[in-house]
């Protein structure tokens, strides 16, 4: 008698490459059966119709809330990681998530950025505060970004970091382009303890520009470098931002870096808006509309939905709420056919993931909102990627844009992020697969209705078209509606099998 059969549907496992009518059994939060005819089950659910697949695995999610999981869950996900930032102390991090009745999978890298703060500016860390919020706070103080750090300050940054991965942290998270100051010595360290680690970095390139010198392709150059130079696998974050308008060449030295046996993987989440919070050094360039190609006006407060008029009410809400968070659109692709392509390039780029950026949600103050409603009110903002990304890729890109076929399509949402983090922990070897001994972390979606309902003027609206989500064998979404009670999600850490 099996806990859960999944009757009828048609099952996609990436990795094998099968794709077919079957039946799926599970047990004990595990998949024990596919195939035909398998027996009883507690419970049966018919997927006649629907595709069962892995459940998505999303490797840059700075959500790590409930209403941010519930979300998430909405959009295909089963696992969502905080590596882009990180945290630290990385244990504190865990103890403060344990404490919460998590939906989804969840795991944090050791934070660079933090341990940089408190090298240089004695700032200390607050035990379990989220990534972004540890993030942007004091931005008012300047040293922790734009001072270069002493000898004994790089040892002392390498050493704090060193604690956060020994803590379990699954990699070493490089918001690079948020503390310019940092050299390259500083780098080169980071990037040694990575490769004497043996996990990634999650990289945010050094610089957004698409003018020399300092521009983005300069950025990648570096990047690739310091892999070839150190052995560190870099994971290079959302390809599309950090390129601008140089996307095209940026992934043309990522393929050639990897041609060369260089361990340099990317990501990219299928948006031309990107989100970020308003005291980001980039932001405060004198030449930030010639360096990137926007003007003022394309940024937006979050909460308030406001645009800015131009760089004097730049300065004066950054001086005000440095650590608002804010969409910036770099990209038109509502409007410009060569900016749709430019997306196209960094969505599509061969074996690379796709990863939300998922953003905290926010009360009407700009505070982060933590809480417990369903459905989220219209005055709780985000980003739509944080709704939508997985289901608009696949919409978009695989199901209406056939643009590649659908298992293809699922391994950038499943085997391709898994196989990123699984050496650090093993326990990614058994998800993003449909197989039998894999984890039932597992999604069953209907391709017809499938939809990322999100807008940036109504960013609560949960996508469309997830039948059934189980995360550990334990379904969070139900026909179509959220389980409210279901809290199954288990935190993963580095050396977990």
């Amino acid at each position: 008698m099996f806990d859960i059969l999944i009757t009828g549907g048609r099952v996609i496992d990436p990795e094998t490459g099968h794709d077919g009518i079957a039946d799926v059994a599970i047990e004990g939060g595990r998949i024990a059966a596919i195939g035909q005819n398998l027996g009883a089950a507690r419970r049966t659910i018919a997927a006649d119709g629907l595709v069962v697949a892995p459940g998505f695995v999303d490797i840059h999610a700075h959500g790590q809330t409930v209403p941010a999981d519930r979300m998430q869950a909405f959009d295909g996900v089963t696992t969502a990681l905080e590596l882009e930032v990180g945290a630290l102390p990385v244990a504190a991090w865990y103890e403060a998530q344990a404490k919460v009745p998590r939906v989804l999978n969840y795991g944090v890298a050791a934070a660079w950025i933090m341990a940089r703060k408190q090298a240089i500016a004695g700032i200390d860390p607050i035990e379990g505060e989220p990534a972004v919020t540890a993030m942007s706070r004091n931005s008012e103080d300047t040293r922790w970004s734009r001072d270069t750090a002493t000898d004994e300050q790089a040892r002392q940054i390498v050493a704090l970091t060193r604690e956060g991965i020994e803590e379990g942290g699954l990699g070493i998270g490089i918001p690079y382009a948020y503390a310019p100051g940092a050299g390259a010595k500083e780098m080169s360290l980071i990037c040694d303890l990575a490769a004497a680690s043996d996990v990634p970095t999650y990289t945010h390139v050094a610089q957004m520009s698409n003018i020399d010198p300092k521009s983005s392709v300069e950025a990648y150059v570096n990047l690739i470098g310091l892999s070839a130079a150190t052995g560190a696998h870099m994971h290079i974050c959302h390809l599309n931002s950090t390129s601008l308008q140089d996307i095209e060449r940026a992934a043309q030295l990522i393929a050639k870096a990897q041609a060369a046996g260089i361990k340099v993987t990317t990501e990219a989440y299928p948006y031309g808006t990107g989100s970020t919070f308003l005291g980001a050094a980039f932001f405060a360039d004198a030449n930030f509309v010639a360096r990137t190609g926007s003007t003022y006006s394309d940024i937006q407060l979050v909460s308030a939905q406001h645009a800015l008029s131009g760089p004097d009410e730049y300065a004066a809400e950054r001086a005000r709420q440095p650590g608002a968070l804010v969409l910036w659109r770099y990209l038109d692709t509502e409007n410009n056919e060569r900016h749709r392509r430019l997306l196209d390039v960094s969505v599509m780029f061969p074996g690379s993931a796709i990863a939300s950026d998922a953003m905290p949600w926010s009360n009407p103050d700009g505070t982060p909102y933590d809480g417990m409603e369903w459905p989220l009110s219209a005055e709780r903002t985000s980003h739509p990627r944080s709704s939508g990304t997985f289901t608009r890729f696949l919409r978009r890109w695989c199901i209406d844009g056939e643009a590649l076929p659908l298992i293809d399509a699922i391994a950038k949402c499943t085997l391709i992020p898994a196989q990123i983090v699984e050496r650090t922990a093993p326990v990614f070897r058994r998800k993003g697969r449909l197989q039998v001994g894999a984890d039932a972390d597992i999604t069953v979606f209907d391709p017809v209705t499938l939809l990322d309902r999100a807008t940036f003027s109504e960013m609560n609206r949960p996508s469309d078209g997830m039948v059934h989500v189980l995360v550990n064998g334990t379904p969070v979404i139900s026909n179509r509606g959220l389980v409210e009670d279901a809290a199954p999600g288990r935190p993963i850490r580095r050396g977990d099998r």
